[in-house]
């Protein structure tokens, strides 16, 4: 893997947990306050909207620092049954 397949890569990671925690019901959020949801969401708008002016230290840092906690925190908190039934019903039907 180069490194430019890399940067998209990451860039299309975030942007997708980005794009799923704007997706989160407000009662969950509340449930999971220690999740900065407005953060994660404003990033991926950042990558998005922003893209020829991506600052990649504070990309390979949100990664490698605060990725692993918010996947352990994630994985800690959301019964993976409850991940699934919210996302089902906010699917728009097919």
């Amino acid at each position: 893997m180069t490194d430019r397949q890399l940067l998209l890569s990451l860039v299309k990671e975030i942007e997708i947990i980005g794009e799923a925690a704007s997706q989160v019901t407000d009662p969950t959020r509340q449930d999971l306050a220690g999740i900065p949801w407005n953060s994660i969401v404003a990033m991926r708008n950042r990558l998005v909207h922003a893209y020829f002016s991506i600052n990649l230290d504070i990309l390979w840092s949100t990664v490698q620092q605060d990725l692993p906690g918010l996947i352990d925190l994630l994985q800690r908190s959301v019964p993976l049954n409850l991940a699934k039934t919210e996302f089902q019903s906010r699917r728009a039907p097919l």
